[in-house]
């Protein structure tokens, strides 16, 4: 069993490490005030988080590597799938709908076509002195316009 023993500075050997006069102590608080920072001036932050690595654990440190490590390979993985996906996406988007938008402004021009040709025709109906309303004959055909192939 270990014993406890008080024991007074003044009774303390003089040869003690632990032993100081009284005039040391004050001086050594007044010396705190007055020592300056050992720090460089041109110190970074990353150096002295640099510094800070022998005051955390080692199995912290490889805690905290591992989780920074998967959280960029998760980053980067994702960024990849996210462009693949753009690429797949784009590039369908162009090979669907660059004929479908071809395919409709050819239509539109057979539309324009059709309504000039409609236009020219009643022109030269009322240029050949028609102008007497004449009925429409059921037998006769009835223009059906340009269809394109396929409709």
């Amino acid at each position: 069993m270990v014993k406890v023993e008080i024991v007074d500075e003044k009774e303390a050997t003089p040869n003690s490490p632990y032993a100081s006069s009284s005039s040391s102590r004050t001086a050594s608080t007044a010396s705190l005030s007055s020592i300056s920072s050992d720090v460089p001036e041109n110190e970074s932050i990353i150096d002295r988080i640099a510094a800070l690595v022998d005051i955390v654990p080692p199995t912290t440190r490889q805690s905290i590597s591992s989780k920074i490590s998967k959280t960029t390979s998760f980053v980067f993985s994702t960024g990849k799938f996210l462009g693949n996906v753009a690429w797949v996406v784009s590039t369908s988007a162009l090979i669907v709908a660059l004929p479908l938008v071809l395919i409709l402004d050819d239509e539109g021009r057979y539309a324009q076509q059709e309504a000039e040709e409609l236009a020219r025709q009643q022109g030269r109906q009322g240029m050949t002195g028609s102008g007497s309303a004449s009925p429409i004959d059921p037998n006769q055909p009835r223009p059906q316009g340009i269809v394109p192939p396929g409709f």
